[in-house]
């Protein structure tokens, strides 16, 4: 039978190459990132163009570019993936939510932590046949994968109003101080008191929203240290190297040596999942989706 596309067609390993160029640093990183050497990242490369007859990359770019061809391609390639999405869901939907894959994001500790134990133990018991799988990425880079169909489901900071969403939690920033430290003796902390003393700055998630907050407050910092591992900050705060403050989310219940305190005024951020598109979910995607959203409303609603 011949193919109506004709004898020569890109491969979807080709096409999946131009998704992860769109967002690579480089053709060798583009090609790593979807496990290809950089000699069969630059032979995909050239076939791909050589079966389109448009060059897809801007040789004479300072940096990785796609070409204004490149550019127009890219949604179309973007919707053969989410087409292909959606054969297997309708093959999985055929038998049910017996067996499936569902690849979840997760921006670091308050989600992995905190936000998505109690949901994977549900939805596990719900529907053991279900391969679940989480990956770790910073916010911008589940984002990224979100969009080029790597990941059906992220958890996110929000609002990210290119996307469907659904809030999970508030996630506060709270102050971390040793426990014999002057300020451990009070329940609520000023902003412009956290600034007094030595500062041990976080480079995990919640940096950019730590940031905002002395921001808004006109006031700088004495940092000491920058530590991005919340043990390793725990461990500094405990032995009396400076405070830090961090999202509520992301810390143990407890750390010896250490205490919490409530910082005013209250600074907040809203993480909740994402999709691209909440009605064209896989069969297990949307089951998690919809339990998602059901654990959200009962958390959410007001109490008698």
């Amino acid at each position: 039978m011949i193919s109506p596309l004709g004898p020569d067609v890109p491969t979807l390993r080709q096409l999946e190459l131009l998704l992860s160029l769109a967002s690579a640093d480089g053709i060798a990183s583009a090609g790593a990132k979807i496990g290809m050497t950089p000699s069969a990242t630059s032979h995909a490369l050239r076939a791909l163009e050589s079966t389109l007859g448009v060059l897809l990359i801007d040789r004479n770019a300072p940096q990785l570019e796609l070409t204004h061809a490149g550019e127009q391609i890219l949604p179309h390639v973007r919707d053969v993936f989410a087409a292909l999405q959606l054969i297997q869901a309708t093959a999985n939907a055929s038998v049910g939510l017996k067996s499936g894959m569902l690849k979840i994001g997760s921006f670091g500790l308050s989600s992995s932590l905190r936000l998505l134990p109690p949901l994977l133990q549900q939805f596990r018991k719900l529907y053991p046949g279900i391969d679940l799988r989480v990956f770790e990425k910073a916010d911008a880079d589940i984002v990224q994968d979100l969009i080029e169909r790597r990941l059906e489901i992220g958890v996110v900071t929000l609002p990210k109003p290119q996307f469907d969403t659904v809030t999970i939690a508030n996630d506060e920033l709270v102050a971390v101080v040793p426990a014999r430290h002057e300020l451990a003796s009070l329940d609520t902390i000023e902003v412009g008191r956290l600034a007094q003393f030595p500062f041990i700055l976080t480079h995990a998630g919640s940096q950019g929203l730590v940031a905002r907050m002395f921001s808004r407050a006109d006031v700088s910092l004495k940092v000491t240290h920058e530590l991005s591992q919340m043990l390793s900050i725990l461990d500094f705060v405990a032995r009396g190297e400076g405070i830090s403050v961090v999202a509520s989310l992301a810390l143990p219940a407890r750390y010896d040596g250490v205490v919490y305190k409530a910082i005013a005024p209250l600074t907040s951020r809203r993480v909740g999942l994402a999709c691209l598109n909440e009605s064209r979910l896989s069969p297990a995607a949307a089951a998690f989706w919809k339990l998602a959203k059901s654990r959200s409303r009962k958390k959410h609603a007001p109490t008698a």
